[in-house]
């Protein structure tokens, strides 16, 4: 059966007629009816001059007000895709030129604000607007997965690119090489920082949008989903007066984010708490924050020398990555500070031998070591449309560990989880703390099958058994758990 057009503006109709009167037609009916969604304190009056313009009957639908005006931005930008693109071939100079003007027309504006503002309603971390062969693609990761976006408009992909690159102070004229930028939005009473990043493709350049909420709060290590075990560790471990506290997981499982839950435990007003990080995502009242700074030769290893001249209790650094870094953390929790990082490894035993191979000896990790957290982010089951299901017995044997199989629950996809079923993130968390044999371990270079049997014995919980519980609780599904685990 084929596809109806997309719904255009009608003769006669406009953006501002349509704002004033709240109503937005969103799409014709398989009865053969004008849909038309409009918020409650919409006038009606303007509803009959709908179905003028159309020559159809109508069927209301009543939605928020924001959701009116979202659709309204919508039609009225895919209604003005009649500009094309020149391309004069006197050089680049007047390409660029034609492409800055270009950027600046209105449905160029109106699509990348609509853009930004859709991302920012769908809780979204990062847009992408990806080079294909057939044009641009847009689409959102929310939750930690991509999903679609509002479509570009045709023709003006180009000219998209171009806005974005305007707005963040790059050459829209090079479009041979990668360039980072930023741009600031205000947003209602929120503040956003946009982190921008174009590189070139085989069919143009592809860009992504990291969203950053200065507006928004971090949030406690009551609100990560820890266990009441591992919450109660994390906590003593977070007010140690010296040594070395590990966040480890792959990039965007949470880590800054939990590190940012910790130093809200300590008394910023009665010590000196400093962090490096590359970039600050949340200012947090009481303590100094140092943002790392390659063109400027400020590294995490440099940064790191300097602020343990400015007399520290705490020390964050965002990423231990090189050899330098760690053992300037290592002197530093050697001589009374408390130093929290984080590493890239896939579990809180690989922390070990990753430091040892970044140089650090192992007589001196065991010395100053104090616990390893690792972590994934899973998916919570949209509360609005939960059920039970039976998932595959492969992937329920692989989570569960071989526990007896019940009932567990998934979301069926509606509007308030833009159909994925899910809606929101909870941590899965591990935590290795260095007790005495844990020590000794380290410190004659144990194998990581010792650590773990080591752990084990004194409670260690993995990150599999950390999901299965969630799955148990109704919080995820297996898929989720199966998903990051495996990654």
């Amino acid at each position: 059966m084929p596809t109806a057009p997309p719904l255009t503006l009608a003769s006669g109709l406009t953006r501002d007629f349509l704002l004033h009167h709240r109503i937005c037609p969103r799409a014709m009916g398989d009865d053969g009816m004008l849909v038309v969604a409009m918020a409650d304190d919409a006038l009606r009056s303007g509803v009959d001059d709908l179905a003028l313009a159309y020559r159809l009957p109508v069927r209301l639908e009543t939605v928020a007000q924001s959701d009116v005006e979202r659709l309204i931005e919508r039609l009225a930008t895919r209604s003005e895709r009649t500009i094309e693109l020149a391309r004069p071939d006197d050089g680049a100079e007047d390409l660029a030129t034609d492409v800055r003007d270009l950027a600046n027309q209105p449905p160029v504006i109106r699509y990348v604000n609509l853009l930004v503002r859709d991302a920012y309603d769908a809780g979204a971390s990062d847009i992408h607007l990806e080079a294909a062969r057939s044009g641009l693609a847009a689409r959102f990761r929310v939750d930690g997965v991509l999903t679609p976006a509002p479509e570009p408009p045709s023709h003006l992909h180009h000219a998209i690119v171009s806005r974005i690159k305007l707005l963040a102070e790059l050459d829209i004229a090079e479009r041979r090489r990668p360039q980072d930028g930023r741009i600031r939005v205000r947003l209602e009473a929120r503040e956003l920082d946009l982190r921008v990043s174009t590189v070139p493709t085989m069919f143009g350049e592809s860009v992504v949008l990291r969203l950053l909420d200065h507006g928004g709060r971090p949030v406690t290590l009551e609100e990560l989903g820890m266990s009441v075990s591992v919450l109660e560790q994390v906590s003593v471990l977070s007010r140690r007066p010296h040594g070395i506290v590990l966040v480890t997981g792959p990039t965007g499982s949470g880590k800054t984010t939990t590190l940012y839950a910790a130093l809200q435990r300590r008394n910023a007003s009665a010590e000196k708490v400093i962090t490096v990080e590359d970039p600050i995502e949340y200012q947090l009242p009481g303590i100094t924050q140092m943002p790392v700074h390659g063109q400027a030769g400020v590294t995490f290893g440099s940064a790191l020398r300097a602020i343990l001249r400015q007399d520290p209790d705490v020390v964050m650094i965002g990423e231990m990555r090189d050899r330098e870094t760690a053992e300037i953390a290592v002197q530093a929790a050697m001589t009374g500070h408390l130093v929290f990082s984080t590493l890239h490894t896939n579990d809180a035993i690989s922390a070990v031998p990753r430091l040892i191979d970044l140089g650090i000896p192992e007589y001196l990790l065991a010395a100053t070591l104090e616990g390893v957290l690792a972590q994934r982010l899973v998916r919570r089951v949209c509360e609005m449309c939960r059920e039970s299901y039976r998932p595959s017995p492969d992937v329920i044997g692989f989570v569960s560990g071989g526990d007896p199989v019940c009932e567990v629950t998934h979301g069926a996809g509606c509007r308030d989880c833009r159909g994925t079923g899910y809606r929101g993130r909870i941590g899965l968390f591990e935590l290795l703390t260095a007790n005495d044999a844990c020590r000794d371990a380290i410190a004659r270079r144990a194998s990581r099958a010792e650590l773990r049997a080591l752990a084990q014995s004194g409670g260690f919980v993995p990150l599999r058994a950390a999901g299965w519980t969630k799955v148990v609780a109704g919080l995820t599904t297996v898929e989720e758990v199966a998903r990051v685990i495996q990654s």
